[in-house]
């Protein structure tokens, strides 16, 4: 069985829907090793998704252990009350990573797009293809909240080797 590597937990807040994705990176080879979503639903009270949202993440932590957790960055567009909600559930999820020791990295939109596609205003389709081609899928990934997830994940892994290439260069 070959070593373990990079393990990254992507996440991509939600309060309805929070997607994640573990990809595995071992020796530049990415591999998706789950991917879903985890839902509430408006019936609830909010303290109620966000504890379920956080138990959530929790869970797939400890099923997948991984090493460091990358997620997006809040967005403030128009709908503001939509942004407090999404930094909600993105506050319960840096805390289940924060709870369990590991380190969270955060990306813009725009850094995860450049990352994925090599260019910052990808298109959500265009995004969701380079995913499915970089983690050697038959399909694009679903739902979307994971495919999102994914690609934040693929982002930070890519991320890490740029910081190895250049802590390497600087230590030359």
């Amino acid at each position: 069985m070959p070593a373990v590597g990079l393990v990254v937990l992507g996440l991509d807040p939600g309060t309805a829907t929070l997607g994640y994705a573990v990809v595995e990176d071992v020796g530049g080879k990415l591999r998706l090793v789950d991917h879903g979503a985890v839902r509430t639903s408006p019936r609830q009270e909010l303290g109620e998704r966000l504890r379920a949202l956080h138990l959530g993440v929790a869970e797939v932590i400890g099923r997948h252990a991984p090493t460091e957790v990358a997620v997006e960055k809040l967005f403030f567009g128009k709908n503001t009350t939509s942004a407090v909600m999404v930094g909600q559930a993105r506050g319960v999820a840096v805390l289940a990573a924060a709870q369990c020791g590991l380190p969270v990295r955060e990306y813009s939109p725009a850094e995860v797009k450049q990352a994925v596609t090599q260019y910052g205003n990808a298109r959500k389709e265009q995004v969701q293809e380079m995913v499915r081609v970089l983690l050697g899928l038959p399909t694009v990934l679903r739902p979307d909240d994971a495919a999102d997830a994914a690609a934040i994940a693929i982002c930070h892994v890519h991320m890490r080797h740029g910081d190895r290439v250049y802590a390497q260069m600087a230590g030359a």
